[in-house]
């Protein structure tokens, strides 16, 4: 049983489900992984929570605390009002930092220290947060390199989907020609309801901030910037090339109107919005826009707020993967998914 000491920065959606499905999942993955995960600090805005002892923090205690409208630094006598999370990094001499603030694409936000701190410091990474990943990809990598430690960001490359893991496990050996994706679930659901349902890209936003898919200002969504830094870093990491935002052409979806479905209908295709990554002799091209994809294109039938990636390879042909829950839950778990897969 190999024992894995943790430190959580960030308390919202994303993990407090992380935490949520620690504690639910406990069992079974000291049974079928052979780890015994632990967390032995969580770091919040106000501060932390630190318990460093062989018994780590109380998961479903700390999950309470919290849903109850308290703060981590006010979590018993483990609380530390003030403490920041390179401090509790530094100090914690835990095996894995685990970093879900919220992301900050301008200059990294608190993440950045989060993160060099815990490479500084030895310690894998596992990351929902795509700006250090984003902004500094370099850095973090050569850092990383240098320490001999893992950077896990499935959850910052559109969670759920299996991006990463497909193209550095499954397709090892192969030589990517490129790589297509749908890596947005909301303008996914948008461009779904304008075709399937004839209902216009107002009327369609509309209807996903209602239900939750869209957020209340859907701007990095819709105008492409998010699909723009997942594509980004899935090259990054499969093509090991050191793009940033500079490189690539970057269109949304807030222009496209029903005209635009219709037409598309009429010539047998349909519009999505794909990041490409596309390899041209010793250059990697990126692009994100909406593209007209003929009917029997594997992306063109992806439906709703579903999203999916297609690989070209040199030996084994095409390959797409699609699905993947567009939720917080499902980026927790591609936490834990990233997690357990560092260890076993």
């Amino acid at each position: 049983m190999k024992n894995i000491e943790m430190v959580i920065c960030g308390l919202g959606g994303v993990g407090r489900e992380f935490i949520h499905l620690l504690t639910e999942r406990q069992t079974e993955i000291e049974t079928k992984y052979k780890l015994r995960l632990r967390l032995t600090a969580a770091v919040d805005i106000g501060g932390a929570a630190i318990n460093t002892t062989e018994i780590g923090l109380d998961c479903d205690a700390l999950l309470s605390h919290i849903k109850g409208g308290l703060s981590i630094e006010t979590f018993g006598k483990f609380g530390r009002p003030g403490l920041s999370g390179v401090d509790v990094i530094a100090e914690s001499g835990a095996k894995v930092m685990i970093e879900t603030t919220p992301t900050n694409l301008v200059d990294g936000g608190v993440a950045k220290g989060h993160v060099f701190t815990a490479l500084e410091n030895g310690m894998e990474v596992v990351s929902a947060n795509k700006g250090p990943f984003v902004l500094f990809y370099d850095e973090v990598h050569n850092l990383a390199a240098k320490n001999n430690c893992g950077l896990h960001i499935s959850a910052a490359t559109a969670a759920a989907l299996p991006t990463l893991d497909v193209g550095r496990i499954c397709l090892a050996g192969t030589r990517l020609i490129s790589v297509e994706g749908i890596l947005n679930g909301t303008t996914n659901y948008i461009l779904s309801e304008m075709c399937i349902k004839g209902t216009s890209y107002d009327e369609a936003l509309n209807k996903a901030q209602e239900m939750g898919i869209a957020e209340t200002n859907p701007s990095y969504d819709v105008e492409g910037k998010d699909t723009a830094n997942k594509i980004v870093l899935i090259c990054n990491r499969l093509f090991g090339t050191s793009k940033t935002l500079n490189d690539i052409n970057i269109k949304g979806i807030s222009k496209i109107s029903l005209n635009d479905i219709n037409e598309a209908k009429k010539a047998g295709k349909v519009i999505k919005l794909i990041g490409i990554a596309k390899k041209n002799g010793e250059q990697i091209n990126l692009s994100v826009g909406p593209k007209f994809l003929n009917e029997d294109h594997p992306l063109s039938k992806v439906c709703g707020s579903e999203k999916a990636i297609t690989y070209d390879t040199d030996t084994m042909g095409k390959i797409t993967v699609m699905g993947g829950k567009s939720s917080q839950v499902g980026a927790a778990a591609a936490l834990l998914k990233d997690l357990i897969n560092a260890f076993v």
